[in-house]
């Protein structure tokens, strides 16, 4: 039975993905985030972009997921507001982080001292307690790209607890040296996440894709650098919003120049360039060494019966070029596979692409038939003579 990919409405989608939906992790093989990936890292070369669109991702779910502990902490606090409108609480949280950043402030002198630090802090968590409204929910998802716009609602793994790799903080490890996962909603409101966490993954998107000579530097336009390297060094901000343009940019450029490539890589062929290097050298030497064969029979004045060993290596040598041309190996594509990587296969899932890559394999047969059927009545039924 074909596998059919609900789409937000709840229906089954009827078209090829968008590039929203494939980040968002909508989508399955062979045009998951997975498969993306790998064409983004061995065929764009360019796979820095898709991980610092990944990476802001994940620094909005750590915001997300920090406001959300902190709510939780006033909720526990004052009981009382669990009877108020979500609304109400969500104001008071704004109030509570300023009370907690005054408390903390110490002595008068000291007070003085870190009046400004603790100002900035305040801005910035008031920023992110504006997630909690939506009032800026709606700003980091690709807006203006023309796919995203048939795409609504949030990304199914935003609403994830973040990855361990961003934790400076109460996430412990296990026995195997490995981070354990974050507690979950209905575990004690310790903050596992804290606004150093959030300055941390900040700070390395700017120190690993940003700044002139990063690890991982991307380009984009010198204005967008400036006022995410500002705000980040200068003003001290932290949310997501700094990434905003940076991301959009960055979406636009994989959806026109990336994403098209790997539509025609995956939905409408199954096999990745170095499996095609080679079905193009087995099928030049199959095809030589059946016109070769078929020239010798001849010439020797063999008969037809015998003369009909060379279907053999026409059709491997037919079937090679047309697997090159076609992108597509249609034996594969009929038993429901598709290559992620050298001779590595997987189910295609998908309930689209799989109807599609079967027209195109049942196509492709179609042609495999007719050139391998002239070249083998060519060869066979022309008149034998001794030299």
């Amino acid at each position: 039975m074909e596998s059919r990919t609900p789409t937000p409405d709840g229906g089954p989608r009827e078209r090829l993905p968008n590039l929203f939906e494939v980040l968002s992790r909508r989508t399955l093989a062979p045009v998951d985030l997975f498969s993306f990936y790998i064409y983004m890292r061995d065929v764009q070369r360019s796979v820095d972009y898709l991980d610092f669109w990944l990476d802001v991702s994940q620094h909005m779910s750590l915001c997300r997921h920090y406001v959300r502990e902190l709510r939780r902490s006033v909720l526990i606090s004052t009981p009382d507001l669990e009877k108020s409108g979500s609304k109400r609480s969500s104001q008071v949280l704004d109030n509570y982080t300023a009370e907690r950043h005054s408390s903390d402030q110490g002595p008068s002198g000291t007070a003085r001292s870190l009046n400004g630090m603790n100002k900035e802090r305040m801005s910035n968590d008031q920023r992110l307690s504006a997630f909690l409204r939506g009032d800026v929910e709606s700003k980091h998802s690709p807006q203006h790209s023309t796919a995203s716009q048939k795409s609504e609602g949030n990304t199914p793994g935003s609403e994830q607890p973040p990855r361990p790799s961003f934790m400076t903080g109460n996430t412990g490890t296990q026995g195997t040296g490995t981070p354990s996962p974050l507690n979950n909603s209905n575990s004690s409101p310790q903050h596992t996440v804290g606004r150093a966490d959030i300055r941390a993954s900040a700070e390395k998107i700017l120190y690993t894709y940003l700044l002139p000579g990063a690890e991982r530097e991307i380009i984009l336009p010198q204005g967008i650098l400036s006022d995410i390297t500002s705000a980040i060094e200068k003003e001290g901000r932290d949310d997501p919003e700094v990434f905003d343009a940076a991301k959009d940019y960055v979406f636009q450029a994989m959806e026109r120049d990336a994403f098209p490539g790997f539509l025609r890589a995956k939905a409408l062929g199954n096999i990745v360039q170095p499996s095609m290097l080679l079905r193009l050298i087995l099928g030049l030497v199959s095809l030589f060494t059946a016109f070769w064969t078929a020239f010798v029979l001849i010439f020797l004045g063999k008969s037809r019966t015998t003369r009909c060993w060379v279907i053999w290596p026409f059709t491997f040598g037919v079937y090679f070029l047309a697997s090159h041309q076609y992108l597509l190996d249609p034996i594969l594509a009929l038993a429901g596979y598709s290559e992620y990587t050298f001779f590595s296969v997987h189910r295609i899932k998908e309930g689209f692409v799989r109807k599609l890559l079967n027209k195109r394999a049942l196509m492709c047969l179609c042609w495999i038939a007719i050139i391998d059927v002239a070249l083998c009545c060519l060869f066979i039924f022309v008149p034998g003579k001794r030299l």
